[in-house]
């Protein structure tokens, strides 16, 4: 579409001056920042009034990045069978990643979402992106960029995807299925999100995986 690049190096742009951009994605509407810049990261948490107990996901443009940032315990076949996706990979973080981004676990969720804007932006950009969904903490997910207007002040920039799937289905404001790989052989679902059923089906039929409680 026309003006695509042009949004693609002014988002790309914003995130590189430290700033904070509203993006469309394959769920939900989102917030990002460069994930390296622990200022940014910062900035998103007073953003959404967070806790800062609750972790950022990353993204990232290609499953081959994501070796970089994670230690992956599951076949690339797999991760490809997933991604990009409506889903999260939680997986052990690697030395790679900003240490002030999520100091308080090992582990960090992974997002390489199915949307072409949000996969040429992470790719723009020199290292993953921070993540997290357009709204005030434990407020409902936005899928138009009028409801999130008390956070524009905020922002850097605001990309306008357009409406996000069907905003009178309360099933598309779940945001993506976080599923926990980090134990080898094994998954546990951490939030089932919009791609629940799909996602189990592929790690316990396809891959022999079994859920963590059992």
């Amino acid at each position: 579409p026309a003006g695509w690049r042009e949004a693609v190096v002014a988002a790309a742009g914003a995130l590189q001056a430290g700033g904070l951009v509203a993006v469309p994605t394959d769920t939900v509407y989102g917030v990002a920042c460069l994930a390296q810049d622990s200022a940014a990261v910062r900035g998103i948490y007073s953003l959404k009034g967070r806790n800062g107990e609750k972790p950022l996901a990353i993204c990232l443009g290609d499953v081959e990045q994501l070796y970089r940032y994670c230690h992956v315990d599951v076949p690339d076949e797999l991760l490809r069978d997933l991604l990009p996706g409506p889903v999260t990979l939680v997986l052990r973080r690697s030395e790679e990643l900003n240490k002030d981004l999520n100091p308080f676990t090992s582990l960090v969720g992974v997002r390489i979402p199915n949307h072409p804007f949000m996969r040429d932006l992470a790719r723009a950009c020199s290292g993953p992106l921070a993540l997290t969904s357009a709204n005030i903490s434990s407020q409902g997910s936005t899928l138009t960029v009028s409801e999130f207007q008390d956070l524009w002040p905020q922002l850097s920039l605001i990309i306008d995807g357009g409406p996000i799937g069907d905003i009178q289905s309360p099933e598309c404001r779940l945001g993506s299925t976080v599923v926990d790989l980090s134990v080898a052989g094994k998954f546990s679902i951490i939030r089932p999100g919009c791609a629940l059923t799909p996602t189990v089906e592929i790690l316990r039929q396809k891959y022999g995986l079994v859920p963590e409680s059992s």
